[in-house]
């Protein structure tokens, strides 16, 4: 009896600031001891003391004497009792009140069948909690998560849909899209289903092209629905030009140009006559003319020129970049260059996001690429130097990942970087990439090699350390059998490159069928075939000058099947660059050869003058560095300094940044492009 009423008048304590209600809840804890009779009999009596409860405590603007009978339904009685049941369950849940739990949920069972109330929302909470409660708490809640697990085995379906369908902020989320949709006769459940589904791929557009095997015909099922994707994207420009929305216009051209950089003439053109079909005559785009869209050129420059202008730094960047790669796929490798050198990204490419760091990787790559179908084979060299060189060619250009064998990533790491991939019809195919990167290699390496000679310090100087790492392998090999692969073929040509067998040299590089892939593809082994003829001179003149006084012009163009005035340019260029100790005596058409040894005391002013180009190379990027780490100090600068100091700093800051821009000379494209001039240090090796 004393547990009852200290329980029930912690009750009428706990509950006195509400109305009848806890009344109500406290005659039922105390008629649950009594006979059902006492039960039928109690609740009258505590209807008649909540009606005089509460006409005391009634506002002034009732009538104290006159108390309204509602009469009220069954059904809404009964969920009065369940809602007083479940108010109560969550006040004594606040306070960890167990005992006062187990109670109202018995109650609550007897009332109605049905009632999904799950504490687990509360475990983490009440595993703290427990270690605070007394003996008889603790036990009480342990009872009580037993009764709920015996409970709720009897509504598993039911339950199992309510977890389904409530998620966090449900209502409020289904509000916003609701208030968004003004059309009237539409179907909002449909348009919030389908603003579903978006959601998910809205940030990953790829994900579903990127699990299908390219291989299929699912994958080209699949591409076709790009072009559904490219009208909605034109509609959406469309949309935002008329309402003047520049921010959202800005976008969503460079979505759209995103949609179409690495796409040839054909393709663009196909796609946009099918998109110009479908648009109303109503729907006109200022941006993008119908004038404009029948040429790619021009829609591509259309769409960069308004983001140059309204776009932000990030748009324009990557705007840039997809321009320059639009010029280098249809082999305008000079106005890509000029783009390159003129936008300064190979200086703060660094600080982009990863998705632009792989766009200017392909950019520089696809330029690469134009170079050598151009025939610029030190220009390609250079440009496809700093991808192919690190040997993580498929990681830098986002289309699969190397696993090494000391890798350190985690799988949050890895699977983000998964995400990053490009669907295969955007790849660049890697075996042509490197085809193409070790030819280049080839003919600068094997007669860089053959001009370093004996020398030991001129060994030294290395173009290439993937291919000079795989030729040393090559010449490793005890036995070195038919060539089977792209790379086999390669170095065996530079073999026999260096041989003097340029005829074999021209048939393996022929041979390798990765150049069907490439357009123009005749043009390109015609263009292979000189230079190997070239190059092949270049070599045994450096390789057997020491052996000849004079050689003759006519001997040396029937030896590589070149005219008299080609080799006569080629000699001449070499002896204008002192590559060659030699003279031309055009009277007799020969080469007169010079053996001009340097001293040692020249070959030791040689290689002083080389170590003194390094360091000031050195010196030059460490300035660099103190100059970036100057600015970000004065930016951090706190504010009391005075006007003159900053003035002063400033223009000392922008002196240093000058003058480091003007002797700046170690950007290894730049040179090769010509944006730098980098002095010579050999002006005395063969001068007699």
């Amino acid at each position: 009896m004393s547990s009852r009423f200290f329980r029930g008048g912690s009750e009428s304590e706990s509950e006195s600031e509400e109305s009848l209600t806890s009344d109500e809840e406290l005659s039922d804890d105390l008629s649950e001891e009594e006979s059902e009779d006492e039960t039928e009999r109690q609740p009258i009596a505590a209807g008649a003391k909540g009606r005089f409860i509460r006409g005391v405590v009634s506002d002034s603007d009732d009538s104290a004497d006159e108390v309204k009978r509602v009469v009220k339904s069954a059904k809404d009685k009964k969920l009065e009792e369940i809602e007083t049941s479940v108010r109560s369950i969550e006040n004594a849940m606040k306070i960890n009140d167990w005992a006062v739990i187990s109670t109202e949920f018995d109650k609550l069972n007897k009332i109605l069948a049905k009632g999904p109330v799950s504490p687990k929302e509360k475990d983490a909470k009440e595993k703290d909690a427990k270690k605070k409660m007394n003996a008889i708490q603790a036990k009480a809640m342990v009872t009580m998560k037993q009764k709920i697990r015996k409970n709720n085995r009897l509504y598993e379906d039911q339950i199992a849909k309510w977890r389904e369908d409530t998620p966090e902020s449900l209502f409020r989320r289904l509000r916003e899209v609701l208030e968004a949709r003004g059309k009237k006769n539409t179907d909002r459940l449909e348009q919030i289903k389908t603003l579903q589904k978006l959601l998910e791929f809205a940030d990953t557009p790829y994900q579903s092209i990127r699990n299908i095997d390219p291989h299929t015909t699912d994958y080209v099922d699949r591409l076709k629905d790009e072009t559904e994707l490219y009208s909605t994207i034109v509609r959406g420009q469309i949309y935002f030009e008329q309402h003047g929305l520049d921010d959202g216009t800005s976008r969503v051209v460079m979505r759209r140009l995103e949609h179409l950089y690495y796409k040839p003439d054909q393709v663009i053109q196909t796609v946009e006559s099918l998109v110009a079909e479908g648009l109303p005559d109503t729907l006109k785009s200022e941006i993008t003319p119908p004038s404009v869209t029948n040429d790619s050129t021009d829609l591509i420059h259309a769409l960069c020129v308004y983001l140059y202008k309204k776009g932000e730094s990030l748009l324009r960047t990557r705007a840039m970049l997809c321009h320059i790669y639009h010029h280098a796929l249809h082999n305008r490798f000079y106005t890509a260059r000029d783009m390159l050198l003129m936008s300064h990204l190979q200086e703060t490419i660094h600080q982009a996001d990863v998705a632009t760091q792989t766009l200017h990787n392909r950019t520089m790559v696809q330029v690469g690429l134009c170079a050598f179908r151009e025939g610029m084979i030190k220009e390609a060299q250079s440009c496809l130097q700093d991808i192919c060189g690190t040997g993580r060619t498929k990681e830098l250009l986002a289309q699969g990942l190397q696993i090494q064998k000391y890798s350190q990533l985690s799988p949050e790491q890895e699977k983000l970087d998964r995400q990053r991939q490009l669907p295969f019809h955007m790849h660049i195919n890697l075996e042509l990439l490197e085809c193409a990167y070790l030819t280049c290699s080839m003919l600068l390496e094997i007669p860089s090699m053959a001009a370093a000679g004996s020398n030991p310090e001129a060994k030294k100087k290395i173009i290439s350390k993937p291919f000079r790492r795989l030729l040393d392998y090559n010449e490793r090999q005890v036995f070195s059998g038919p060539p089977e692969n792209t790379r086999d073929h390669i170095m065996g040509a530079a073999k026999a490159l260096a041989a003097g067998e340029w005829q074999k040299c021209q048939e393996l590089i022929c041979a390798i069928k990765i150049w069907d892939l490439m357009p123009g593809t005749a043009k390109i082994k015609e263009m292979l075939c000189r230079k190997i003829q070239e190059e092949g001179l270049r070599t045994y003149l450096f390789t057997y000058s020491a052996y000849y006084s004079t050689i003759g012009l006519d001997q040396l163009a029937t030896m590589f099947s070149l005219p008299v005035n080609a080799v006569t340019s080629i000699v001449s260029k070499m002896i204008w660059n002192e590559e060659l100790a030699a003279s031309l005596n055009q009277v007799n058409n020969v080469v007169v050869l010079h053996r001009v040894e340097p001293t040692k005391v020249q070959q030791l002013a040689l290689m002083f003058a080389e170590k003194a180009v390094a360091f000031v190379e050195a010196n030059e990027r460490a300035l660099e560095q103190k100059v970036q780490s100057g600015l970000v100090n004065r930016d951090q600068r706190p504010k009391g300094q005075s006007n003159q100091t900053r003035q002063n700093s400033e223009k000392h800051t922008a002196y240093q940044k000058g003058s480091g821009q003007q002797q700046r000379s170690r950007n290894n494209f730049n040179n090769v492009l010509g944006n730098s001039v980098r002095g010579r240090t050999q002006q005395s090796r063969y001068r007699a």
